[in-house]
C-alpha cells in the first residue's frame, strides 16, 4: 500500500514513520520518500493499525492517490 505523510519532510522523519510502522509489524517492508511524502509499505497488517500508530506518533497518514 501507498499513503501519503504530509509532515514527513526529511530523513529523521522517514525514520520515525518506519519506527512506528515497523511496531505494528517488524517484518513490514518500508520505502519512503520524504520529497513526495509518501511511503510505500508491504506488511500483513491492516491499514486501520498503521494509520493510528502513525498518528500517535505524530505523521497522519492518509491513501495515497492512484496515478
Amino acid at each position: 500500500m501507498e499513503l501519503r505523510i504530509e509532515n514527513m519532510t526529511c530523513g529523521g522523519c522517514a525514520r520515525s514513520v518506519t519506527k512506528a510502522i515497523q511496531s505494528v509489524d517488524p517484518d513490514a517492508r518500508v520505502e519512503t520518500n520524504p520529497a513526495a511524502r509518501t511511503v510505500k509499505v508491504e506488511t500483513t497488517a491492516p491499514l486501520e493499525a498503521l494509520q493510528q500508530v502513525l498518528d500517535d506518533a505524530g505523521y497522519p497518514a492518509a491513501s495515497a492517490p492512484k496515478r
